[in-house]
């Protein structure tokens, strides 16, 4: 039996990104539970795990992966590295058309690739099974309550991105004192239950959405929110969660009615994915009137001009923070008296690289491996493959104009 022969590449988009699909050990684990894989890692000055790590634990480390069959790395390839003929896998940012990556999508029609991306790896039910999600979460409600604690001078937590791992994070976090403050997380999957993790570490007591809007409490509380907890249907009638995520076009927020949400929160952290035909959470109007009390803003989402106005810009892993003005609707300094603060850092997971590439490997070698390294036809591989020897595949059709090199 010929060798399936995989390589890791480096990270080539700038800034390079610290992470990995495999670890070291999972790299070896792959090679003992995989027989038919010969693995090669590229070899790279900046991944988060050093080219001796990988050595050590009896990975060939080299600069020329083009003998590879299947290329597997995390953000995109740069354009000029893209070889042709090859199998990549790694998260295009390309099937929402998003204009920085065309080119990208046509070097890979032009060369003839196929083209497996993670966003893509979906069950029968189209629920995503592979994800950094968690850790964003987990570092986007840590840098939410950095935030408070530098606006009011509280406390001054060391950044996620200095610190060596989760579990050091979590260390910092619990040493953390907040005043009876009241936090919104919203949304229910995977990021949502990362921020979740945080606040627990925290020792931040969860109460119910009801509790939250009803009672006053001499600590620190927190309040999950689920779409049906602030969204109702437009005409008055009564509404559901399937009906409003097949059509939240018929839905309207009501986060910042009176007596609402927005009037009894401190700092919000947003986690639930938005579809464009959904509401806002809230609107720039609603941000200055008497029922809006939050002071900071963790968007851990960081969709721009999406579900929450005043993130206008991504902010970075070094300059987490900018502030948000809600009369000029301009950004600010950001612990600037009487602006929002807002952070909206857009690659979270980087800032944990080595924990966050563990999980995702974990999950890539239970969920993915199988199936990709299969001889047997793949409906996950299938439903993930945007082209196909550089043909864009049936689903994928749609982005026929978006690949069209003559545009």
């Amino acid at each position: 039996m010929s060798k399936i022969k995989v390589g890791i590449v480096r990270e080539g988009k700038i800034p390079h990104d610290l992470r990995v699909p495999f670890t070291p050990a999972q790299c070896k684990i792959i090679l003992n539970e995989h027989p038919q894989v010969e693995l090669k890692v590229q070899s790279s000055p900046y991944r988060c795990f050093t080219n001796a790590e990988y050595i050590a634990e009896g990975i060939t480390v080299t600069d020329d992966v083009s003998d590879c069959d299947i290329l597997i790395g995390i953000k995109e390839v740069p354009v000029q590295e893209l070889i042709g003929g090859k199998t990549y896998m790694f998260f295009s940012h390309t099937i929402k058309k998003q204009p920085h990556n065309r080119k990208l999508l046509q070097a890979v029609v032009e060369k003839k690739i196929t083209l497996i991306d993670y966003e893509c790896l979906t069950d029968e039910s189209g629920h995503r099974i592979i994800g950094f999600g968690r850790f964003a979460g987990i570092v986007g409600a840590y840098n939410g309550m950095m935030g408070y604690g530098l606006k009011y001078q509280l406390f001054n937590l060391k950044p996620a991105h200095l610190s060596h791992d989760k579990a050091e994070v979590f260390e910092h976090a619990r040493e953390v004192r907040l005043p009876n403050v009241k936090i919104i997380i919203t949304g229910g999957g995977r990021v949502a239950n990362g921020a979740i993790e945080t606040l627990g570490a925290m020792n931040i007591r969860k109460v119910t959405p009801f509790e939250f809007l009803h009672y006053s409490f001499r600590e620190a509380v927190y309040a999950q929110l689920h779409s049906d907890d602030f969204h109702v249907r437009k005409d008055g009638t009564e509404g559901n969660k399937q009906e409003f995520y097949k059509h939240p076009e018929l839905y309207r927020s009501v986060f910042c009615d009176e007596g609402s949400y927005g009037a009894h929160c401190d700092i919000l952290i947003h986690c639930s994915f938005w579809d464009t035909k959904a509401p806002l959470v809230f609107t720039r109007e609603q941000m200055r009137g008497r029922n809006f009390r939050i002071s900071m803003i963790a968007d851990v989402t960081c969709d721009l001009n999406g579900s929450i106005p005043s993130t206008i810009k991504a902010s970075d892993i070094e300059n987490k923070f900018y502030g948000y003005n809600p009369e000029t609707e301009k950004i600010s300094e950001p612990f600037e008296n009487g602006c929002i603060t807002v952070m909206a850092v857009d690659n979270l997971p980087c800032e944990l690289p080595r924990d966050a590439s563990d999980g995702f490997g974990k999950h890539l070698m239970e969920r993915v491996l199988p199936e990709l390294f299969s001889s047997q036809k793949s409906d996950l591989i299938t439903r993930a493959t945007i082209t196909k020897s550089g043909m864009l595949t049936k689903p994928f059709e749609y982005l026929g104009d978006f690949a069209a090199l003559q545009q």
